[in-house]
């Protein structure tokens, strides 16, 4: 009985050429957002007033408002998709992403208390109290971690119990302070709404680690072979999934830290990623970081152009694109088991 042979042809574009054409949708997609919002700018006028020949109130929106929302959704966008592909490649688990792990809920978990308990705190203590959750909860998993060992299973597991009890936390101060659940929310959806150049401050620290990812991205396709494949090529495994686990964990604090909880990019962005270029973590890092600015560009930018001057949190649009495409990896997921 003879099969019917499907032919598809593929494209075999350099992954330099896609990154490059990536960096130029980033780039255009920047730029027509910065025309988004209550105040509708068209691209002549933006790049009138950038470069100091627009109207005055137009340029003060720029670059006071427009400009460092644009830089923070890139920053945050590139920081979660690079830190949902390094926990995919440690975990060995195509649905990992940052919430897996628990640091995002005990982000947003330090974040709700500062919020009800401490309303009249200086602003600065709420991104600094959710990148101390963030790094809370990474210590308790290292810790559980370290007494286990460092197997991709365990720290799933851990992760996701630690993520339990911090949604808990965050159930308890919604029901028990209601006056405050209205900016509970906005953060825990995550929302670019307010941003501006403290935010880019604070996201300033991502850039640390762009040289310590560039080392490690040929460790991360050793450790993508297994432990004893690893360890017999001369890696140390396990300390290489503490480094690569901390660095991932610091990018997702730091994130939330920034702008709240936005969910799926750290998901969506790496599976986007390796149907385009493949699973080389030399390519696949960078086209990640650009596949999530990519996509927090675009939410931010629905969000802020749907229903002016009403805004939509980012995190909200995020969960309406990445949740169906959430079930589509789960589907596929299950067809290949």
């Amino acid at each position: 009985m003879k099969t019917k042979q499907r032919f598809v042809l593929k494209p075999n574009f350099h992954p330099s050429f896609i990154l490059l054409v990536l960096m130029l949708i980033m780039l255009i997609l920047s730029i027509v957002s910065l025309g988004i919002g209550s105040i509708y700018m068209t691209p002549s006028e933006i790049v009138q007033n950038l470069l100091g020949d627009g109207i005055q109130s137009q340029t003060f929106i720029l670059h006071n408002y427009r400009i460092p929302r644009i830089l923070i959704a890139v920053i945050v966008g590139a920081g979660l998709a690079t830190a949902g592909a390094i926990l995919q490649g440690v975990l060995r688990n195509p649905l990992a992403s940052p919430d897996v792990i628990g640091v995002t809920k005990g982000a947003g978990l330090a974040a709700v208390i500062i919020i009800v308990l401490f309303p009249k705190s200086p602003i600065i203590f709420l991104p600094l109290s959710a990148f101390i959750g963030a790094a809370s909860i990474a210590i308790v998993l290292m810790i559980f971690v370290y007494k286990k060992g460092a197997q991709p299973s365990t720290i799933a597991l851990v992760g996701l119990a630690l993520g339990a009890i911090c949604q808990a936390g965050i159930e308890y101060f919604m029901i028990k302070f209601p006056d405050d659940v209205n900016m509970t929310l906005l953060w825990l959806t995550g929302s670019l709404w307010g941003r501006g150049w403290s935010q880019v401050l604070i996201l300033l620290p991502c850039f640390i680690f762009v040289p310590i990812l560039i080392v490690l991205t040929s460790k991360l396709d050793i450790l993508g072979l297994g432990d004893d494949i690893a360890t017999g090529l001369g890696e140390r495994s396990k300390i290489l999934r503490y480094i690569l686990l901390g660095v991932s964990v610091v990018l997702i604090g730091v994130c939330v830290a920034a702008v709240g909880s936005i969910g799926f990019i750290g998901l969506i962005a790496p599976h986007i990623a390796r149907r385009v270029v493949g699973s080389k973590f030399k390519v696949l890092l960078p086209a990640s970081a650009l596949f999530g600015a990519i996509l927090l560009l675009v939410a931010d930018s629905l969000g802020r152009g749907l229903f002016p001057p009403i805004e939509i949190p980012a995190g909200i649009v995020t969960a309406v694109i990445g949740a169906p495409y959430f079930l589509y990896l789960l589907r596929r997921e299950r067809k290949k088991a």
